[in-house]
């Protein structure tokens, strides 16, 4: 089974919606992303969806910006109901000094970037929700491909003019498109 063109476009936006919550800070939305009883493993981050959230926020806050960027995405459906899907992202990661979750990234006293690459192995399963079915992650499982270290020069945007870089509230420009992709 191949699926439908809209049941990949449907996944693809849950996969994009994800790695605009975690770069956004919109934490909020992956209620919407998850059902109620998936799970997630990725390194030390494991259990539910909502433990999850709890621990990816005590990685994602403190560093002062982060960004997702998705690759290719393969679909594997097995039935019309469930899809397993594997896509390839690269993560980057701004870590101030004094960053408090060595677990994750040590605190190099200095402001660095800890680049990420590797893959969501994600099951969705199209369930029943009011106002129809609905694609959502069942389980995911994260794999580190690889990763670095790099000190970087440039990357604290304080002296960036307003409006020009991007934002973890409601000032940030992308607030629109969201309001429009939920409806």
């Amino acid at each position: 089974m191949n699926g439908t063109l809209e049941d990949r476009e449907d996944i693809r936006d849950i996969i994009a919606a994800y790695a605009h919550a975690i770069d956004r800070r919109r934490w909020h939305m992956m209620e919407r992303l998850f059902h109620d009883d998936a799970q997630f493993q990725f390194g030390a981050v494991a259990g539910d969806w909502r433990g999850f959230v709890e621990q990816a926020r005590a990685i994602i806050d403190p560093c002062s910006a982060t960004q997702h960027q998705l690759g290719q995405v393969l679909f594997g459906f097995e039935s019309a109901h469930i899809c397993h899907t594997e896509t390839y992202m690269t993560a980057m990661h701004t870590i101030p000094p004094g960053y408090p979750m060595a677990a994750a990234f040590p605190d190099k006293g200095v402001t660095y970037s800890a680049v990420v690459a590797g893959r969501y192995v994600d099951r969705f399963e199209k369930r029943p929700y009011p106002g129809g079915e609905q694609w959502r992650i069942a389980r995911r499982t994260g794999l580190y491909d690889w990763r670095e270290f790099r000190m970087v020069e440039g990357v604290d945007l304080s002296d960036t003019p307003e409006g020009a870089a991007g934002y973890h509230d409601d000032r940030d420009p992308s607030t629109r498109a969201l309001h429009y992709f939920w409806g």
